[in-house]
């Protein structure tokens, strides 16, 4: 049985585990970007910096933040229709709870949003995939109700701030 015309044939991925960049652009730090390697015998940890002796497998990813416009052509040539990505709230706000968005960050989603739309690729948003602002900490992340209302801000934010849409 064939696929019907407006089936969305796509791929995913996730802004802390592709992106890199991690200090990169106004980014803030990430519970992702400090998460140490981890082995059956040691579990992974997060720290609360990047320390010299450890290793952080997360901050490099694919490198999409460096090769997205490479990516996109890939994408554009297997004839995807649609792209699950996730937004990095912490390249829009560093540390969670800024009062302005980081405009780099907004700048950077923009050019991908351009870039799907120019190869007719939709773009499937995820405002969140479990990596949080590192800032946020001192709200207890998600266990804070102060996190709810900032992850509604930068959803607000993003969602209407970026000409993207």
């Amino acid at each position: 049985m064939p696929f019907s015309k407006d089936f969305l044939w796509g791929t995913a991925e996730c802004a802390g585990q592709n992106e890199g960049g991690f200090n990169e652009g106004g980014k803030g730090l990430t519970t992702l970007d400090v998460m140490t390697l981890g082995t059956k015998e040691v579990k992974r940890k997060i720290t609360e910096g990047i320390l010299e002796n450890e290793i952080y497998p997360s901050r490099k990813g694919s490198d999409f933040y460096h090769q997205y416009k490479e990516d996109i052509e890939l994408l554009a040539g297997m004839h995807i229709k649609a792209f699950r990505m996730s937004i990095a709230w912490s390249r829009i706000f560093p540390n969670g709870d800024d009062a302005e968005p980081n405009e780099e960050g907004l700048k950077f989603y923009e050019d991908i949003f351009q870039r799907l739309r120019q190869h007719q690729i939709e773009p499937i948003v995820t405002m969140s995939h479990f990596d949080i602002p590192l800032g946020l900490k001192k709200y207890g992340f998600w266990g804070g109700r102060e996190t709810v209302g900032l992850f509604e801000n930068m959803h607000v934010q993003f969602c209407f701030v970026t000409r993207a849409w």
